[in-house]
This record gives C-alpha cells, structure tokens and sequence, in this order.
C-alpha cells in the first residue's frame, strides 16, 4: 500500500511549528508494512490543498490529509478537499448529531462551519476535540492538533495495511563513500533495500519483506565492512 501524506499550515512552512505530525504518521504508517511515497506541507489556501490533493488521491493508495480544520477563516482544508472532489461542504447530520450527544454541545453553540463536510464525505470522529475528520473515497482528512489526529487516527487505522517488514541494522567503522560499491553488492544479491545514515560511524539499515532475505543481506555486510570497536 503506497499513502501520501499532506500537512496543511502556514505556520509550518514559517518555521513556527515543527511537523510532528508527519513524523508521527510516517512512523506509525510503516509500522503497518505501508509505503509512505510523499510527504508535502502546503499553504492555508484552498486551491494549493485542492491541487495536491486531486493529484495524490489518483496516484497513491491513499491521502491523509492533516490541519486546517475548524471554523475559523483560515480553516480551509475542507474546502480544499471537497474542490479536489468537484464538490462542495455542507451541513452533515451525523455529526451534528455527534457534537450535540456525545460532545455535550448544544446546536446553537456551534459555529455552522463546524458541522461542514464535503459531500459525499463519511465523519471520522474526534476524541480529542470538536472539529471532525472525514473520509472521502480514499482522502482521510485529520485535524492538526498532535493529541486529537494522533486519537483518530487509531480509529482509521485498520485502513492501512501492508506487507511485513523487517529490518536489521549494520554499524560500518567506514567513510560512506567507500562503503559504495559493497552496497551495490548487497542490493544485487538480495532482494531488501538500503539506507545509509552517515555520522561518526556509517549506519546502514537493511529492510526488506523477506525476513531470510534481510538476515542474509546483514550477515554478509558484517563480513565485508568493518565494524566500531566495542
């Protein structure tokens, strides 16, 4: 399953605030054995949200979309969303129905904003919060508040599944640079992938959906590079 994920927010892109939550996602999402493919911040405007939305909802298994979402003025990620649709946002019953039983609010309490959703849109509950999510065909949209997308988020979970992975780390006492051409080795004798994180030492990280292709790939690195002194 290949997923892309989409942070909306001026403030991100300001330096104001850090992104955790596409660390976040992207952590628990390849956990799952799911390919997160992109992850991209864009501006508080609808037609920005609208544009890499439509474009990512045909090329990946799926969309999560995250901030924006409230009746403020600069709460545009709905908006955003329906327009990716060729759609529009309209007062949904359901969670109306939510926000009055469960959230303890009364109708005239609520912003109408709040109760807008794209049509043809499904309410994903918030646990945490008052602004709801939603799913649309293969968009889920999650507000931006770490406590409240980390909470509906579990609720969707079940939606993204992938392959197993597993994965084994190998410590090389070496430059990267002259670690090349054993990597190219390994990537054409087994079937896992490569990561090389340079540091004081070069960490590289063998992942792959075959478990005996991964331990095979890291016994062979062992043997050919030269590991720190404990």
């Amino acid at each position: 399953m290949e997923v892309a994920v989409v942070t909306v927010g001026d403030e991100i892109l300001a330096g104001q605030t850090i992104n955790t939550n596409a660390t976040w996602l992207g952590t628990e999402l390849e956990k799952r054995g799911v390919t997160v493919e992109r992850m991209t911040t864009v501006p508080d405007r609808t037609a920005d949200i609208a544009q890499v939305v439509n474009e990512f909802r045909a090329r990946y298994d799926a969309v999560i979309v995250t901030g924006g979402l409230g009746p403020t003025h600069d709460d545009v990620t709905m908006e955003g969303v329906a327009a990716a649709f060729g759609t529009e946002l309209a007062a949904d019953e359901a969670v109306l129905d939510w926000l009055t039983t469960t959230g303890g609010y009364s109708a005239d309490d609520l912003a109408p904003q709040t109760t807008h959703i794209p049509k043809r849109a499904t309410m994903v509950r918030n646990p945490e919060g008052v602004a709801p999510g939603c799913q649309i065909e293969n968009v889920f949209v999650l507000p931006g508040v770490p406590s409240e997308m980390k909470a509906m988020f579990e609720l969707i979970a079940d939606e993204f599944v992938g392959e197993d992975r597993y994965t084994q780390t190998v410590v090389a006492a070496e430059p990267e640079s002259e670690l090349l051409t054993r990597l190219e080795a390994v990537r054409e004798q087994f079937s896992v992938n490569i990561g090389s994180y340079p540091g004081n030492n070069v960490r590289l990280r063998v992942t792959g959906t075959n478990e005996q292709q991964v331990d095979a790939a890291a016994t062979w690195l062992r043997k050919h590079v030269r590991e720190p002194e404990e």
